[in-house]
């Protein structure tokens, strides 16, 4: 029994049987507000259930420092930032968007929630009335942050990708100290992209089961194909970063276009539809074809009194005859007339001993 699986996030309820989906937009604003308003227009349009910002300022998750610790590394794929807080500069969701993002999805009539990094962006998000909250991979040691998130009886999703056993074991058992069972935990890998062979989708489905919790998917990879295999699978979630056509931004490299992720949710939804009911009854449709089963006819002219054998009686389509069940109970017993070739197979023709 999965905790709590009947609550919402806006006014779409969570659940096994239907993937939420989130499309991330995180830097792939450009640092534009029209930008980010075309995002979240464009992604109503293909119906995904919620979008996502990232709620920091550089100034809020690290500070402006050379030193040696908040250089990044030559080998990392943001290099050419340098440091921790140029990056976090060129990608942040200024707070002075929050009140105009917030409203403009409210008038758009589409969920939005937020990744949230520290005290500042939980209360504003708060005045916001934020209806749910994400703690990133980086974040899910940070204990004070997710027990401050979890008070807020809100649902909280977490991102496993920089996380260990003990680690996740700890952000549950944190939240659910706090009386919070809304609870949804991202199987994730933090590598950009990441790749096909890390992934571990499995895990997700242990997850559930260990910890009792909903599970789903955050995705990096290039592709999508992943994201459908674990919404097949069971993710009740499924996060990807979306970006607009010939945009760049700090994220952009492995992000999935607006179109790509359309297609996205268009198989998902197929596959939903697919799933169907636990049902062992012929469909509808498919009744009109039952006459493409097998019964007993007679497949050689017989005679009065000439006994019935395998030679002249068989089991093929249709299936208007008698069910080949009863094959045994006519074999070696007499028949009662003469009986024509492709004729169906009838109780009358079988003589009473």
């Amino acid at each position: 029994m999965i905790r709590n699986k009947n609550f919402k996030i806006g006014n779409i309820k969570i659940e096994p049987k239907r993937t939420f989906i989130v499309a991330e937009i995180s830097a792939n604003h450009c640092g534009k507000l029209s930008v980010l308003k075309k995002i979240i227009l464009r992604l109503k349009k293909i119906n995904v259930d919620a979008i996502k910002i990232q709620a920091y300022e550089a100034n809020t998750i690290t500070i402006n420092s050379n030193n040696k610790d908040f250089q990044i590394k030559s080998d990392n794929t943001w290099s050419n930032y340098n440091t921790l807080y140029n990056l976090y500069k060129t990608a942040e969701t200024p707070f002075k968007w929050y009140s105009e993002i917030f409203k403009f999805c409210k008038k758009n009539n589409i969920i939005v929630f937020a990744s949230v990094f520290d005290n500042k962006s939980l209360k504003l998000l708060e005045k916001l009335d934020c209806p749910a909250y994400k703690i990133a991979s980086p974040e899910i040691t940070d204990i004070p942050l997710i027990e401050k998130v979890s008070k807020t009886k809100k649902p909280i999703i977490i991102s496993t990708g920089l996380s260990d056993f003990k680690d996740l074991k700890l952000a549950i058992s944190t939240i659910k100290k706090q009386k919070n069972k809304k609870i949804i935990i991202l199987k994730c890998t933090s590598a950009y992209p990441a790749p096909i062979n890390e992934i571990n989708l499995n895990t997700m489905q242990d997850i559930k089961k260990k910890f009792n919790v909903l599970t789903g998917y955050s995705d990096h990879t290039e592709e999508n194909y992943t994201a459908i295999h674990a919404a097949s699978i069971g993710a009740c979630m499924i996060e990807r970063h979306v970006k607009l056509e010939n945009f760049k931004s700090v994220d952009s490299f492995f992000s999935s276009t607006i179109s790509n992720f359309a297609k996205m949710i268009k198989i998902i939804r197929i596959n939903e539809k697919s799933n169907g009911l636990i049902s062992y009854k012929i469909s509808k449709t498919s009744k009109p074809n039952l006459n493409g089963r097998k019964s007993l006819y007679i497949v050689k002219n017989i005679k009065t009194g000439e006994k019935f054998s395998e030679e002249n009686i068989r089991s093929i389509r249709p299936s208007f005859g008698l069910h080949p069940k009863y094959l045994k109970y006519f074999l070696n017993k007499k028949s009662t007339t003469n009986i024509k070739f492709g004729t169906r197979l009838k109780w009358s023709h079988l003589k009473k001993i």
